[in-house]
């Protein structure tokens, strides 16, 4: 029996009451330092229990959310982490209730993790800037910097670059103990081993030492030293792959103890009272522990009203699909996974569906009187139709009663309907890759296109139109190859075979019929200009293949021919009116069948030059196309007469790109961009919006709870591994979806299904939430690099970042200058002044600064850059400086290039400075780290991989290496870290696989599958799915595969935040011995 998400929900309001005495769900509890009171994060708020259970008490009430709560040393105060201007920043408020104070203002996210042991300063996390004579790379979002500011305010001071989470103090304040974070896997990820998983590290703050603790090679987290000193308990995933809580000792080498052995779900949140009772999370509840007994669980009621989960949304925006009626009279929307129909004039819209679900893929009848499209309202998708009852009612936007019902609903996924030209028959994916026509009168299905000719990537990638007459269907075609895409054509009622019209081996797609089914129209790659690596950003053109000779040769008559031929017929007509000529017209049409036969040679390009094209139409006398092309700002409306192919703007838009509709009678264009429609009209071009007076109550709850079903399935549909790795999928759900009636934001609703997902052991999953970004504080950049240790007045500055905002002819500062004003306000010893710099991007500000050498003082007014392109900045700055390395450490032989992101346009950038920069270079050190993926490991594999064949000899000189002069055929190595991730692991494994040369670094964790980052109903929500494997020699999917270097060099804390790169120094050695022992070329 099929399960329905109206009976989850249904039980969710039941469970409300429930999950307000019992909550679950609950996070980051923090027991205080005599072990008798719990605070603790729930729905977004804090609350005060007693260690021994009983009523909570709420801490805060705000519409913030605040979480990972901290008590001082001495009980009094409480920091925690809330988003009350965007972005988290630290707080600090009194552990028995009353007002917050915020303590840190810059946009960075910052994390409170300690107080200081004499109580007087809150240590937190934070990714602002590293060091600035650190050599790492400079991901600020990767390596957390620990900073120290005052309980009561004040100015923050880094204390530790290293990169540390969760880090606390032991009561000395001499060890600081912490976690490491090393590349981009999710944090909630489970049951994984490898190089990226988290280690504990103790830092000895007098000998500025690191020492690595635990040795485990999956995950270790979470250390808080033991009240002595002597030991600290961590949690980790040793002894069966759940995490579980153990306790190690700091230098006396002892057995370490295992003191929990939970199954099936991991410990989470670890803190310590001073007696060395234990307090963490399990299962979404709260629990103790005490050494040498059992754990137990805290028994919690909240009674506090929770916040509304129901709140009113406009229906204007964010459209993510549309239908044009097929009198032209209204539209059929899609927003937040409803359907709605609006009036095209007066703005009169009607809400069509109303469930918690997802509705979308909506089209209308070929009598506009029903609509079609495809609904995930249980185990499965459907495809279900409403129909306007009364037959006084000509529109939806103004109907009273409809009947809504399921067409075609079985076990299987169905969706994406299309009605035939005569209303009778419905085309439709089946499990996505199944191309299926359903009659409606015999209630059965038949198969067109059959089960691994296709591969469906992202749902609603599969592209297919019924032709005029319906006897033949169009689809866009893998032909058995992923990710091939070519134009096929098949017959409806499902005879015959399917014939792949353009054979081009191009990126062909978005078919469309033209003059009446005689023409098929479609867009190619084949002439536009293409990215330099495989994947990126392709300029496509407009084509057209006839069916009829006949109209070809009519098509390609100039303005004057075609002038003629037409003056021509419009005589015989006046001269030949007889009946019998009439019928021969009609049998002729009626006989007509498609010319399949060399269709080469009736193919034409109509697009005047390649560019960025959206989408496109053709009027019905096929004189003129409109299409949406990019332009100079975004796209526009553009319009090409075809026959004496003059091209113009027709409407600007400066929009994203879209679709477009056209009306039956071609007098009206209706477009979707940026999450809007605009209706053009195609005479003059004159652009109106469409009002859509509307809007919906929006329940959160039961919205999160759909969301969270279609995660499970889709997962379930589209993973890799049929098998999901032997994972127990149907009892995470259970164990997951429980938690659903105790969470009231999307900040704790990632994280429930980070944790889903994170069952799977497998990378590029879990959820993810953007915020939408309201009264938010964005810290502008100087673009200049401070000493963050630095206590006194002013701010001293330490370098000028080459590219920023200072570099410029006119400025004196310089390293030890010191800001002593921003905008005429003081900055002193005691205060943030990040506060300044708050929401002043792209601003006149003036600098009021001082020079201790010179003792001169002077201004310079200047307009910040946002954080975003001060960290372009940085990037560029920690190349160059890479570069500068390599140089001179190898006396100019060896060549550097960093390979940024898996694209193509790091691909240009390569390509550049490897024959540009490099060109004399005798070798070559290729840095792939802390690269995070893309596609373009065999664009690079081959561009390294060339051997010398032929030479050049201009002129009589000696001969110049000539051939390959596209490729790189000197030695080469690559240097990877723990931080290479997805493609960025395909490239150095085929590398390796290829013997193109050493790898030089640290392992990289078995990334090496294709993912969907799939955007939600709303859409601040999306999660991941990885679903392409990649197979390699070992005959098994490289995810999960680890990746060994050949020559293995870690870089240690110490040299690396002092600007000494181990693992470079070792690539440029290697290079150094590999030309002195082989010579500079391969080839020859």
């Amino acid at each position: 029996m099929r399960k329905f998400i109206f009976t989850c929900l249904v039980l969710l309001v039941a469970q409300y009451a429930i999950s307000q005495q019992a909550p679950k769900w609950m996070r980051y509890p923090a027991i205080s330092p005599d072990g008798k009171t719990i605070v603790f994060s729930y729905k977004g708020d804090l609350y005060k229990v007693a260690a021994a259970g009983g009523d909570a008490i709420p801490l805060t009430l705000h519409e913030a959310y605040d979480y990972m709560p901290v008590w001082s040393r001495d009980g009094k105060h409480i920091a925690f982490a809330s988003d009350r201007f965007g972005n988290f920043d630290v707080y600090v408020m009194p552990s028995t209730g009353g007002e917050a104070t915020r303590l840190t203002y810059h946009s960075a996210p910052d994390f409170p993790y300690d107080f200081t042991p004499d109580g007087k300063e809150v240590v937190f996390g934070t990714s602002r800037n590293d060091i600035y004579t650190s050599a790492r790379f400079p991901n600020r979002g990767l390596f957390q910097k620990l900073y120290k500011v005052p309980v009561k305010g004040g100015r923050s001071v880094m204390y530790l670059s290293a990169g540390s989470e969760f880090a606390h103090f032991n009561t000395k304040g001499d060890q600081l103990v912490f976690q490491d974070r090393k590349g981009y896997e999710d944090a909630w990820r489970k049951h994984h081993t490898s190089a990226v998983t988290r280690d504990i590290w103790i830092y000895d703050t007098k000998a500025e030492d690191y020492r690595k603790v635990s040795g485990y090679e999956g995950e270790d987290r979470e250390p808080v030293f033991s009240s002595d000193d002597q030991y600290f308990y961590y949690l980790s995933e040793k002894n069966g792959s759940t995490q579980n809580i153990y306790k190690a000792p700091v230098k006396v080498k002892s057995a370490e103890l295992q003191l929990t052995k939970f199954n099936d779900h991991p410990v989470r949140h670890l803190t310590r009272a001073s007696d060395n009772t234990l307090c963490f999370t399990y299962d979404g509840e709260v629990y103790t522990l005490q050494e040498g007994q059992q754990p137990k669980k805290v028994n919690i009621r909240i009674l506090t009203d929770g916040r509304t989960n129901e709140k009113i949304v406009p229906v204007n925006k964010d459209v993510t699909q549309t239908a044009l009626s097929p009198n032209g009279k209204e539209i059929a929307f899609v927003v937040r996974g409803e359907v709605f129909v609006t009036a095209v004039d007066g703005g009169v819209t009607k809400r069509i569906t109303n469930t918690p679900g997802q509705e979308r893929m909506v089209e209308f009848s070929p009598d506009g009187r029903s609509l079609i499209y495809a609904t995930e309202r249980g185990n499965s998708w459907d495809i279900y139709q409403a129909t306007i009852t009364r037959k006084e009612e000509p529109y939806f936007y103004a109907s009273t009663v409809l009947k809504e019902e399921p067409l075609v609903a079985t076990e299987a996924e169905e969706f994406q309907p299309l009605f035939s030209p005569d209303g009778k028959e419905i085309a439709y994916l089946e499990e996505r890759n199944i191309l299926k026509v359903y009659n409606i009168a015999a209630k059965k299905s038949r198969t067109l296109v059959p089960e691994g000719v296709n591969f469906s990537y992202s749902d609603g990638d599969q592209d297919f139109r019924w032709s005029p007459d319906g006897k033949y269907v169009t689809l866009r075609s893998n032909e058995g190859i992923w990710p091939m895409s070519e134009v096929a054509l098949v017959k409806a009622d499902g005879s015959g075979n399917r014939i792949n019209l353009t054979e081009s081996g191009f990126i062909d797609g978005n078919a469309k019929w033209g003059f009446n089914g005689k023409a098929l129209l479609w867009l190619t790659d084949r002439d536009g200009k293409k990215p330099l690596a495989l994947q990126g950003a392709r300029e496509v053109d407009i084509y057209a293949m006839f069916f009829d000779q006949e109209l070809f040769d009519r098509f390609k008559l100039n303005k004057d021919d075609y002038a003629l031929l037409k003056e021509k017929e419009e005589n015989d007509k006046k001269e030949k009116k007889d009946s019998a000529l009439q019928a021969a017209i009609a049998k002729k049409e009626k006989d007509w069948k498609p010319l399949l036969e060399n269709l080469d040679s009736r193919k034409v390009r109509l697009s005047i030059s390649s560019g960025n094209i959206s989408d496109f139409h053709l009027s019905s006398d096929g004189e003129k196309l409109y299409y949406l092309a990019r332009g100079e700002k975004g796209y526009d409306l553009w319009l090409t007469d075809t026959r004496t192919r003059d091209t113009r703007v027709l409407s600007k838009l400066d929009g994203g790109p879209g679709g477009m509709d056209i009306s039956k009678d071609g007098k009206n264009l209706f477009v979707v961009s940026n999450g809007r429609i605009v209706k053009v009209e195609s005479a003059t071009g004159k652009v109106s919006p469409i009002r859509v007076e509307g809007e919906m109550t929006l329940n959160e709850t039961a919205e999160r709870a759909y969301i969270f079903d279609h995660a499970w399935r889709q997962v379930g549909k589209k993973f890799f591994d049929p098998k999901l790795q032997g994972v127990n999928w149907k009892m995470y759900r259970t164990t997951y979806e429980k938690f659903l009636p105790h969470i009231n934001n999307n900040y704790d609703f990632q994280e429930l299904l980070s944790e889903l997902l994170g069952e799977l052991n497998a990378s590029h999953t879990g959820g993810r939430y953007s915020r939408p970004q309201e009264n938010t504080d964005i810290t502008a950049s100087l673009g200049l690099l401070y000493d963050e240790m630095y206590t006194g007045d002013g701010v001293k500055v330490m370098e000028v970042i080459e590219g920023g905002p200072l570099l410029n002819a006119k400025t004196k500062i310089g390293k030890g200058v010191v800001i002593e004003k921003i905008d005429g306000e003081a900055i002193t010893a005691s205060m943030d002044w990040n506060k300044l710099l708050n929401r002043k991007d792209d601003k006149n500000l003036l600098l009021s600064l001082y020079n201790p050498d010179s003792k001169e003082r002077w201004e310079e007014v200047i307009k910040p850059i946002t954080p975003g392109q001060e960290q372009n900045l940085l990037y560029n700055r920690w190349v160059k400086n890479m570069r500068k390395q390599v140089e001179e450490m190898s006396g100019g032989k060896v060549g550097y290039v960093h390979v940024q992101g898996m694209n193509d346009g790091s691909f240009r950038t390569v390509y550049e400075e490897v024959l540009g920069k490099n060109a004399n270079k005798e070798a070559l050190i290729v840095d792939t780290r802390f690269n995070g993926g893309g596609w373009l490991h065999d664009d690079l594999v081959t561009f390294l991989s060339g051997k010398r064949y032929l030479d050049f000899s201009p002129q009589g000189v000696n001969p110049i290496p000539g051939e390959p002069r596209g490729k790189w055929s000197n030695p080469s190595c690559v240097l990877m870290s723990e931080s290479n991730y997805s493609d960025a692991y395909i490239f150095p494994y085929a590398y390796k696989a290829l013997g193109i040369g050493k790898l030089i670094g640290m392992p990289v964790a078995g990334t090496g599958t294709a993912v969907w980052w799939e955007r939600q109903i709303d859409p601040t929500l999306v999660f991941g799915i990885p679903m392409v494997a990649t197979i390699g020699k070992e005959k098994r999917p490289t995810e999960n595969l680890q990746l060994e270097p050949d020559i293995r060099v870690l870089n240690d804390f110490s040299s690396i935040l002092k600007g000494k790169d181990q693992q470079l120094e070792r690539a440029i050695k290697e290079m150094l011995e590999e030309i002195k022992n082989k010579g500079a070329r391969k080839g020859f």
